[in-house]
């Protein structure tokens, strides 16, 4: 899985980038400009100096320098400064700094020296100031950052939060921004899968409706054949598959109706999935009675909370499948640590409808034949109790499946 990467984060990040990169930009362009008025104001002005002094000292004519500055040449050089090269340097004397050019005309060697130069503690100033508009303009986007991302990702965190409560009323759908036509477009999507689900739930519950009365109907005509019948035992068997189905078809349209209301409206109950599974083995053993087959549970257990009726019919599902087409060898139902096993050595299910348990949805047209209440309306329990069917092996010689209820929390 992807790491999380907070849209939130990712807007501070960006504010803080381009306020490093433009104040990157604004200290280059500082520190070439205060370079350059060194340059002009202390450079240059030595130069211009001795320029006008060292002729008048070759000369004969006396050197009267500006205040701050000093003209000396050859022995009146301060020792200190007789080996500095041409050109303007920053020179340390005694504590003191100075700015000093040195230079040689045919009488000899001379230098110029500026006393009372500041620029050094104004070149210092300014590249202080630099420094605290730096921190000054980070603070200032972090916090202008927090406040953008909390307004842009808030209204997309309060609108995911509602589509998570399944709220009939999503926000900010007046909002005239991007925010508001993704909030609109949402609550278009949500409104038309609601038509879709609630027709299909009224067409269930109609139908189901409507088949309970036929079967009531079948199931009294059934106790009086029985009784009818009670002293001619070649009939006995025919009655009893008669009540089975009629079982079978009763449980089928009790699970539809089930289906048919919204999962928090279906009572819950804390169950044993061991003693469910051992049940519906025993329930099911008519189906090899006349094959050579055993079915059997394998043992294992754990606590969930779900439908008895549901996870039954689920369950009941796959051990009628599993014995209906198994001609040899054995069913087995374990328990291994949240998920229910049913294995078969039959002949595999068909591709159609391996499609359709791996996900293929062009395939569920396919999900009720020839599998009693069909994989694919297990398919619908499982999501109804919060678990999951997946087909662990499948070949010519048996199929593994599984309800998976790792994902549900539960007493143990």
């Amino acid at each position: 899985m992807k790491p999380f990467k907070s849209l939130g984060r990712q807007i501070i990040t960006a504010y803080i980038l381009f306020t490093v990169a433009c104040c990157l930009l604004f200290i280059a362009v500082g520190a070439f400009v205060v370079e350059g008025i060194e340059v002009r104001l202390v450079d240059d002005r030595l130069k211009e100096v001795a320029a006008w002094a060292a002729p008048r000292y070759a000369g004969g004519l006396p050197v009267e320098m500006p205040t701050g500055l000093s003209f000396h040449h050859g022995e009146s050089i301060p020792a200190s400064l007789r080996a500095i090269e041409e050109g303007v340097q920053e020179v340390n004397v005694d504590g003191v700094g100075l700015h000093v050019l040195g230079g040689h005309t045919a009488a000899g060697a001379f230098v110029v020296i500026d006393h009372e130069s500041d620029y050094n503690q104004v070149e210092a100033a300014v590249y202080s100031l630099i420094g605290m508009s730096f921190i000054g303009f980070l603070g200032l986007s972090l916090l202008l950052g927090r406040f953008m991302a909390r307004r842009f990702v808030s209204p997309i965190v309060d609108l995911a939060v509602a589509v998570t409560e399944r709220r009939h009323q999503l926000p900010l759908l007046d909002t005239n921004n991007e925010v508001g036509v993704l909030a609109r477009a949402f609550d278009g999507y949500a409104k038309e899968m609601k038509h879709y689900l609630d027709r299909e739930r009224f067409f269930t519950g109609d139908v189901s409706h409507e088949l309970r009365t036929p079967l009531t109907i079948i199931g009294g005509a059934v106790e009086i054949i029985a009784l009818a019948t009670a002293t001619e035992p070649h009939l006995k068997g025919p009655v009893e598959r008669i009540n089975r189905a009629l079982s079978d078809a009763t449980g089928s349209v009790t699970v539809l109706l089930m289906l048919a209301r919204s999962p928090h409206l279906i009572e819950s109950e804390e169950i044993s999935a061991g003693e469910l599974a051992h049940r519906c083995v025993a329930q099911h053993q008519y189906l090899v009675a006349q094959k050579k087959v055993e079915c059997r549970f394998d043992g294992g257990d754990f606590q969930v909370r779900v439908p008895p009726k549901l996870l039954d019919a689920a369950l009941g599902n796959l051990i009628r499948n599993a014995c209906t087409y198994t001609d040899h060898g054995a069913v087995i139902v374990s328990i291994v640590e949240r998920k229910i096993r049913v294995q078969d050595t039959g002949a595999g299910l068909p591709p159609a409808v391996l499609a359709m348990l791996r996900g293929d949805q062009t395939s569920l047209h396919a999900g009720s034949a020839g599998t009693g209440l069909g994989l694919a309306l297990v398919m619908r329990i499982c999501e109804h109790i919060g678990a999951t069917l997946r087909v662990v092996a499948a070949s010519d010689h048996g199929t593994v499946i599984e309800i998976d209820f790792l994902g549900t929390f539960t007493k143990i």
